[in-house]
């Protein structure tokens, strides 16, 4: 269950993950789950297409009905006949801050999900386990957002302006000034929006003839900017350092296809918090592959920037790294700094020249100034420049909360997956009836969670996922897990047979010695 590398200089402690395989009863069950939904879901077309019972999504035209048709592919059948069923767990309406606790408005459907209608009612002071909110800085007390009101006051909601025309403010300037402080490099940049942060910057880095080297866990942002790029795009397992050094090893030896000639840049890119699993990178292990074979390397920091690492500077201080070990730097404010937008950080000259060749410095609105001030508040808080330690006792806070959960939930028999101190917890459902099952039980008992099943997750895994934050009280995460606790004895949850890892050939012992 447990696999644990504490690797000579490379690590400075125990990294443990888990990975618990479930009983062969729970994969043949979920298969058969699916098995008798698709079944189903052909019977109920068959009927629809006959007129036997009302057809309530998009279909094409008579007119079109020679065209390629653009409804009919399997995805929509999933969609209409799987995913439809259990639609209510998502989408659904908050009227409040994202809290620890939030207010909901109810809705109901009277036709299985198709359509929903509001009754008017406010569910108040449902207990949050599904936003982002790791440091609690999503909050409206007055007196910490005083600053922001200054700012909104002055500068409006809106900068009308791309960075390179009219919209670089003197509030941009000092936020990236803050940034790089705090991270302790060279320079930043700050975007306005987390995703593009990695979709439109990854093209400006990469192009034809350049080979990107991609977890295949990673985020649909770092996806969609490899793709963008037009770059040759390879995949390793995750977390598996094996997989990747053979295929930086096959790079270096065969260079690009046909040719045969060097690749003219390769980069490696990872994330710090993987958001479905809640798995670490390996980052010593990555660095000292990244520098074996003369890599770059591009790391994702959205999750784990503010959650993990002693003062909460991600998983560069987490490893006891220099921020210089990592070629690009990215992360996103949209977590644990209760804000929005992202930045990519590191050298002075990396910095400038994504200054006028990114696409979101040319053609993307910047950031509103109210946003930019929340970030730095919110940063300033953690680096002590307030004047208080409120910001280190947050970070500290977040690390007794996500032990505590992830350890009650160990001790129950759930199956979960990540690190020991990553705040993404998520608990294994496998079976696809029991992901609406679950939700709807749990907000019966006033708590809100996110639950996840293919194509998001592999099809034998769904889950539910739990995001633990610093704002979290002893006595909600207990109400949590006494609920949870119920629901796994009610819905048979309980799969933990401590057993060997499912993936054994990703967290296999490897050594690797950094170079100086």
């Amino acid at each position: 269950q447990k696999n644990g590398v504490s690797n000579g200089s490379l690590y400075k402690k125990t990294f443990i993950e888990h990975f618990e395989q479930a009983p062969m009863y729970v994969a043949v069950l979920t298969f058969l789950g699916f098995g008798v939904g698709t079944i189903f879901g052909y019977l109920r077309d068959f009927m629809r297409a006959w007129g036997l019972e009302k057809r309530n999504i998009a279909t094409e035209r008579e007119q079109q009905k020679d065209f390629v048709p653009l409804y009919q592919d399997f995805e929509n059948f999933y969609t209409r006949n799987l995913y439809m069923r259990i639609r209510d767990n998502w989408n659904r309406p908050i009227c409040s801050v994202p809290g620890p606790q939030f207010d909901l408005m109810e809705r109901v459907t009277d036709d299985y999900n198709w359509t929903f209608r509001f009754t008017g009612r406010i569910i108040k002071n449902v207990i949050n386990m599904g936003s982002y909110n790791y440091l609690g800085f999503a909050e409206t007390d007055i007196n910490a957002l005083k600053t922001v009101t200054i700012e909104l006051q002055k500068y409006g909601t809106g900068v009308c302006s791309t960075r390179q025309e009219m919209g670089t403010l003197d509030k941009h300037i000092e936020l990236e000034k803050l940034v790089a402080k705090f991270l302790g490099v060279e320079d930043a940049m700050v975007f306005g929006m987390g995703f593009a942060t990695n979709s439109m910057n990854i093209p400006a880095l990469v192009g034809k003839g350049c080979l990107i080297l991609s977890d295949e866990l990673n985020h649909t942002s770092l996806v969609l900017g490899a793709r963008l790029s037009g770059a040759t795009i390879r995949i390793f397992k995750h977390n598996n350092m094996q997989s990747l050094e053979k295929l930086l090893r096959d790079a270096i030896i065969y260079g690009q296809p046909r040719s045969r000639r060097a690749w003219r840049k390769i980069i490696i890119l990872v994330e710090g918090i993987y958001s479905m699993e809640g798995s670490i990178v390996r980052l010593p292990e990555i660095v000292s592959l990244k520098k074996k074979y003369k890599a770059y390397l591009y790391l994702d920091e959205a999750h784990s920037i503010g959650a993990v690492g002693a003062t909460g500077r991600g998983v560069v201080e987490y490893f006891g790294m220099s921020p210089d070990d990592v070629d690009v730097l990215m992360g996103t404010f949209t977590k644990s700094f209760g804000a929005a937008g992202g930045y990519i950080a590191g050298k002075k000259d990396l910095v400038d020249f994504l200054r006028t060749h990114s696409h979101s410095a040319v053609y993307a609105t910047s950031m509103c100034p109210p946003v930019a001030e929340q970030i730095i508040r919110a940063m300033k808080c953690l680096m002590g420049l307030d004047g208080t330690t409120q910001g280190l006792q947050r970070v500290r806070q977040l690390g007794k909360n996500t032990r505590y959960f992830r350890r009650r939930l160990h001790e129950m028999g759930f199956i979960i997956y990540g690190n020991d101190d990553s705040p993404v917890v998520p608990l294994l459902l496998y079976m696809p009836g029991k992901i609406g099952a679950f939700a709807r039980r749990m907000l019966e008992k006033n708590i809100g969670v996110v639950v996840v099943g293919f194509p998001a997750t592999p099809i034998t895994e769904s889950r539910a996922r739990f995001c633990v934050s610093a704002a979290h009280t002893r006595e909600m995460l207990d109400t949590v897990l006494n609920a949870l606790d119920e629901l796994g004895d009610f819905l048979h949850l309980k799969y933990s047979r401590y057993s060997k890892s499912s993936h054994p050939e990703l967290y296999e012992e490897t050594r690797f010695e950094l170079e100086d």
